[in-house]
């Protein structure tokens, strides 16, 4: 994917309501109570650390205990240093003081609050790019004492490509228009979306025990994630993960061997989704959110949502449409949809599904265009849909500007698809006769609707018509 690409849109839930999730989030809601908790006494060591001593006090604050205490406590105040809630005043005395960045937690705007989380996730995401602390320490050392990463086998770059690779598919399967709200992903299916090639058919041996590998590695990942709030994760079964030489513990309940929640399972949070779309943004990719039009005009709208699916689109059509009186949108929206450009057809499709949103306080703005060449016809339409009275019956050559307008449109938005040849053979039914007229439309897609219409009639005496069709339109415009 380049940095060039555009992404279905996101969407996203309200700023205020995101900041809330961010702040009850485990590892900010600590890191901000340690930042509280920290005072003219508190002691740190070179890195930033708290220094040992005070690490079981930290520990009580947050009402940690157990094995792995010490861990998310010292966790929780880096998160507090790194993001600002938390000040080195003195590095050699080792004092600290409150951060700038604490005040924003309480009387910042929401998306001040948004920003220190953001900070939180970039550091959570670079520590789930580093490899176990314990292989860490196992680690060759070189004589200066540095870690040689040849002997550890990691790529710092690779891990993280990796990493951003996973979540960029799980963006990707969140935001798409057939995803259901909340739908967890299984982690051998996330695995599998990076590493298995799009060509085979059937992974091998050596890719299977890849994706298997990475699985291991992205539960660790995911385990991490979750106290920031980027994910809601559910771990691999640890009756999966024993020592393949040791013998499996029998289950205190039978197993299901076709579970695939067994294997873990995990989804992007809202905040998650806003956090990711963020990261996007930085790196350069065009990422969507719903919302994003609704303050641009009717040509921005038409434009934009041409990339959009269709639940995506009607959602961004209705936020535009809120913010305006219908009768003023309805006409922005005709005027918008007039052209002869290549994209003008998908225009005029959106334009009219955007006016099926509107009341009948429009139908003067309908009215207006019905002797418009372009426009007359999806004008007619509206209104006999709306129930409106003294409609005049359109003009032959109206008719059949509008068939290859809409089937122009149609090629645009779904190329060839089941819908588009069950409206090409609908057509040829309908109108004995068709291609000797539908050659002559004055229309610049008359040329290519043809030729779709000769490539996707399964009939080959019709498909032959089309074809020649085609070619005297072609021949007239010059082409």
């Amino acid at each position: 994917m380049s940095d060039s690409s555009t992404l279905p849109p996101a969407r996203l839930r309200p700023d205020a309501e995101l900041a809330r999730a961010a702040l009850s989030t485990p590892l900010l809601s600590r890191a901000a109570r340690l930042a509280r908790w920290a005072g003219p006494d508190t002691r740190v060591d070179a890195g930033g650390g708290l220094v040992e001593e005070q690490v079981g006090v930290a520990a009580e604050v947050l009402g940690l205990s157990g094995d792995d205490a010490a861990a998310d406590t010292g966790e929780a105040w880096r998160i507090a240093v790194d993001t600002g809630l938390v000040e080195v005043v003195d590095e050699e005395a080792g004092t600290v003081a409150a951060g700038a960045d604490l005040a924003l937690l309480t009387g910042g705007s929401p998306e001040d609050v948004l920003g220190v989380w953001l900070a939180a996730l970039e550091t959570v995401l670079a520590d789930a790019s580093v490899p176990d602390l314990g292989a860490l320490v196992d680690a060759m050392a070189d004589g200066d004492g540095e870690l040689d990463l040849s002997a550890l086998d990691w790529d710092p770059e690779a891990e993280a490509e990796f990493l951003d690779g996973v979540l960029g598919n799980l963006y990707l399967l969140t935001v798409g228009e057939d995803t259901a709200d909340d739908a967890p992903v299984p982690l051998p299916a996330l695995a599998a979306s990076v590493l298995v090639p799009g060509d085979m058919d059937e992974p091998s041996n050596d890719v299977l025990e890849q994706v298997s590998d990475a699985m291991m590695r992205l539960d660790d990942q995911f385990r991490l994630l979750e106290p920031v709030g980027l994910v809601a994760y559910q771990p691999v079964d640890e009756a999966l993960m024993g020592d393949a030489d040791e013998e499996p513990a029998e289950p205190a309940e039978p197993v299901d061997e076709t579970d695939v929640s067994r294997y873990g399972m995990v989804r992007l949070t809202p905040l998650g989704l806003y956090g990711l779309r963020a990261r996007l943004l930085e790196a350069g990719f065009s990422a969507p959110a719903v919302g994003d039009l609704a303050d641009k005009g009717a040509d921005a709208l038409l434009d934009g949502t041409a990339t959009f699916g269709p639940a995506a689109a009607h959602a961004e059509t209705e936020r535009w449409l809120t913010r305006r009186e219908p009768l003023g949108a309805a006409r922005e929206l005709l005027a918008a949809a007039r052209g002869a450009d290549a994209g003008a057809p998908l225009r005029r499709l959106h334009c009219q599904q955007a006016l099926a949103l509107v009341g009948s306080e429009a139908e003067p703005a309908l009215r207006e265009v019905l002797d418009d060449a372009e426009l007359g016809g999806l004008a007619r339409v509206w209104l006999a849909e709306h129930g409106a009275r003294d409609v005049p019956a359109p003009p032959e050559e109206m008719i059949f500007w509008l068939t290859i307008d809409t089937v122009a449109a149609q090629l645009a938005a779904e190329g060839n698809s089941e819908e588009l040849r069950a409206l090409v053979q609908g057509l040829a039914r309908q109108h004995s006769g068709f291609f000797d007229t539908a050659w002559r439309v004055d229309h610049p897609a008359t040329a290519d609707v043809l030729e779709a219409m000769g490539r996707l009639h399964p009939d080959k005496k019709i498909a032959k018509e089309a074809r020649k069709a085609a070619f005297k339109a072609r021949s007239q415009q010059g082409g």
